[in-house]
């Protein structure tokens, strides 16, 4: 992705974000400077990778196949007591996050506003493909069922938990509009607890055309080193 391509995105999720009055916390804001001048005091925030995240998981279209999401707390395993995190995320129109599960993350995806999301469901066999057997799942707490590959729509206010070995793919339903999006979880590591049915990029190659309007959580380790 051009670096000027991840600008315009961050522009745009923050008049979304603002429309639907969810404020971030004050760092979200800061400059490249401004993160080089508070260095010595982000050390948590950089190895929990809080903050911006933009993915077009390797697809060359964002729009078609990508995922705008900001991380405003995680813990980390084996190193704090924190168990839990928080993720707001924007998902346009038919834009696709591919189909995956963690292995190790349990979480509630939270319909915050805006239009639908479009869940995909199916059971991981033993060998992480996709089961044949019933998807059974919650949404706030209500027990349903369906048969593999069926979709969950949740409208806002609406939640679904997405227990370990879940596989889920999820988009926004046209005509509808794009949704805001809540994540609360367990701890999240997006390096080591994703599996993606078909292998993807996680986080994005980037062509630096343009100066960075904010860092990204996958920045950190080139501009803050």
């Amino acid at each position: 992705m051009k670096r000027s391509e991840i600008n315009q995105i961050l522009r745009e999720a923050k008049d979304f974000l603002a429309s639907r009055q969810c404020v971030l916390p004050e760092w979200a804001e800061w400059s490249l400077a401004d993160w080089k001048a508070n260095r010595q005091k982000v050390d948590y925030i950089v190895e929990r990778m809080l903050g911006w995240d933009i993915t077009d998981f390797g697809s060359g279209d964002f729009l078609r196949c990508g995922l705008f999401l900001f991380t405003i707390r995680n813990g980390k395993y084996g190193v704090d007591k924190k168990p839990y995190a928080e993720k707001i995320m924007i998902v346009e129109e038919n834009q696709e996050t591919p189909m995956h599960f963690h292995w190790s993350k349990m979480e509630d995806i939270i319909n915050r506003g805006g239009g639908n999301l479009v869940i995909e469901l199916y059971n991981a066999d033993k060998d992480e493909q996709f089961a044949d057997t019933p998807v059974h799942y919650r949404i706030d707490g209500i027990e349903h069922v369906m048969e593999p590959g069926g979709k969950v729509i949740l409208h806002p206010g609406q939640s679904i938990c997405m227990e370990q070995y879940l596989y889920h793919r999820f988009y926004g339903e046209p005509g509808k509009g794009k949704v805001m999006v809540g994540e609360v979880s367990q701890c999240n590591d997006d390096n080591t607890d994703n599996h993606f049915y078909n292998p993807v990029g996680r986080f994005p190659e980037i062509e630096e055309d343009e100066a960075p309007l904010h860092l990204l959580c996958s920045d950190y380790g080139k501009f803050l080193v």
